[in-house]
């Protein structure tokens, strides 16, 4: 009896041994200055960022869409100004509008008609083969070939105006087939109108 009794006080005494090591939780004082509570929930915010990313992107997306249209409107009004001053050709001794001179004198059609303010002027020419009085008349009869072709497809005679330079004006030095047949030309240049172009629809 007196050994059990001797057991359970040790028990005791060791319990009571154990519970006094435990280390107590320590306590945090609460700060004196709190920090201020947000203005705005987190949610708020993050959707103003975003709202703003998405207003950013559409800004650049519109930039880029405006210099892509304005080059596209740059590069037709420089096709239109090029068809309409593209030079056409003749044969030898020829001022009849010949199959690749009555194309390029198509092409131009659509433009005048789009554009009626524009005027045009004709220069004739030809090669150095010839006196210089023939060539003169030569050229005035290929720049008067090319108006006739434009005012017999409706357009206005007073709209386009003629004149020859003969030889006196060659494209392409030299006295070969290759030089002359670039010689034998007229060429047209834009004397009103040509600042407000309108592509054809």
């Amino acid at each position: 009896m007196n050994r059990m009794h001797r057991g359970l006080v040790l028990a005791l005494v060791t319990a009571f041994a154990l519970a006094a090591c435990r280390k107590k939780p320590e306590t945090v004082a609460a700060p004196s200055n709190p920090a201020p509570a947000p203005t705005e929930t987190c949610d708020a915010a993050c959707q103003r960022r975003i709202a703003d990313s998405l207003a950013a992107v559409r800004a650049r997306e519109d930039s880029i869409r405006r210099a892509n249209e304005a080059a596209e409107n740059a590069r037709r009004m420089a096709a239109v100004r090029a068809t309409l001053v593209a030079t056409i050709y003749f044969d030898y001794d020829q001022f009849d509008i010949r199959g690749d001179a009555r194309q390029a004198l198509d092409q131009k059609l659509p433009i005048l008609r789009s554009n009626v303010a524009v005027q045009l002027r004709i220069a004739g020419h030809a090669d150095e083969r010839g006196s210089d009085q023939y060539n003169d008349a030569l050229g005035q009869r290929r720049a008067a070939s090319a108006k006739r072709y434009l005012t017999d497809n409706g357009i206005d005679p007073a709209r386009i105006s003629i004149v020859s330079y003969g030889e006196s004006r060659p494209a392409v030095m030299g006295s070969d087939e290759s030089a002359w047949a670039r010689n034998r030309r007229a060429e047209f240049e834009i004397t009103a109108g040509g600042n407000n172009l309108v592509v054809p629809q």
